[in-house]
Order: structure tokens, then sequence, then C-alpha cells
């Protein structure tokens, strides 16, 4: 389950090439806007046209609320959560998280890094600090492993020009800075940890709750 689109960039098309690349058989995209929902669909029909994503084939749920996600129906392996926490408030949070709980065993969740003063100054997004973010899922009583990603050498909330981005797709000097971003990314857990609380773009929470089987439950 995608449990709500990010709130201001992207489309959510990065959960679905994780889905693909995993061959996640069943997608369900469940969102609380429905322009947000019809943004998805057109990114990816985009994608698609050109012979991206080709098969992904989501089933698009729209809910009330996103605190609320007990509107949906069934059980998932993983609900992935990317850039909504943070535009619920605090007892929308908890009810958004303890339902996600009950609907899989595995969340994702992935939110503007609060302590990164930078999304208040250019993204103009909200965010949690990884401290909130670790008191929020532990409540769960979830083994949670908790971090910082995504630490670029610019700010959040660049927005670059549609020409900057098929430059971006098929510039040499583009193509080989995309190279150097993908060793930087991989070089990020070396960084000294303050500084990447004051960088970071992303703090995040994998969640982890032991799945009872029926036999495990007879046993007790």
């Amino acid at each position: 389950m995608i449990a709500g689109l990010p709130e201001k960039y992207g489309s959510g098309l990065d959960s679905f090439l994780l889905a693909q690349d995993l061959a996640v058989t069943e997608v369900v995209v469940i969102e609380d806007r429905p322009w947000a929902l019809e943004k998805c669909r057109q990114s990816l029909a985009a994608a698609q046209a050109i012979g991206e994503l080709t098969r992904i084939r989501p089933q698009y749920l729209p809910v009330t609320e996103m605190g609320l996600t007990d509107e949906s129906t069934g059980e998932f392996d993983l609900c992935w959560s990317s850039e909504v926490l943070q535009r619920l408030d605090a007892i929308g949070r908890r009810r958004y998280v303890a339902s996600l709980a009950k609907l899989a065993p595995r969340l994702a969740l992935f939110v503007p890094n609060g302590d990164n003063s930078d999304h208040r100054a250019i993204s103009g997004l909200s965010g949690l600090s990884l401290i909130e973010l670790r008191a929020l899922v532990e409540r769960e009583g979830a083994s949670a492993t908790c971090g910082y990603l995504d630490m670029p050498p610019f700010p959040p909330g660049l927005i670059r020009s549609a020409a900057q981005r098929e430059r971006a797709r098929s510039g040499k000097l583009e193509g080989l800075a995309m190279w150097a971003l993908g060793y930087h990314a991989r070089l990020e857990t070396y960084f000294p940890s303050r500084w990447r609380r004051l960088h970071s773009h992303i703090a995040y929470a994998f969640v982890y709750r032991p799945v009872t089987t029926p036999e495990q439950a007879e046993a007790g």
C-alpha cells in the first residue's frame, strides 16, 4: 500500500519503481486529495506511454482523511508513506501510524527532516525531527530502525526548469553529475551525525511488527 502521495514534490512514481523492481503484484494507493490521485494517474500514464513502469497497475482508493486509513480494506506486506506525516496534526499522525500498523507488518515512513531549516526557508514544507518520528512509531510497540537519508550538496526545495530537467536526461555533464551524486549517497552514512541531522532532507523510520501465525497464537 502507498499510504498517501507526496504533499508537494513528485507524484509517487518512485514508489511504483520500487514495486516494479520487487515484482509486487498488487499496489493500492490511498489518498484524501482527489487532485493528487489524478496527478498520480496522469504521471503514471505518461511514464507508461514511453515504456516505463509498464507492469504497474495500481488501484486508487480515495479516503476522507489520511488519519483514518481504516477505510481501506485488506492486509498488505508493506505500507509506504513518503511526505505525508508532516501535513497531519499530532492526533492525525498517531491515528495514521496506528491504522497502518494494523494493515501491514512492515511500514516505511519518510518525512521532511524537521531539523533542516532549509525546509521552512525554501521548500515550505514542515517536518518532524528524528526524535519526534522515533517517539511516534515507538508508541506502537514495534521494532523500528530510524535515521537520516537524502543529503545531496544542495538544499531541499530547489526547482528546476523543464529545459534543465531535459538536460539532466540527455546531457553528458549532467549524467556525470548524477553518477557522482549516486556515489555521494553511498557515503552519507559516514558523515558526522550532527552534520546529517542538520543537512539531511529526510528522516525515516522502518517499522517491523512480528507476524503471529495461528499456530503461534494457539501455542500461547
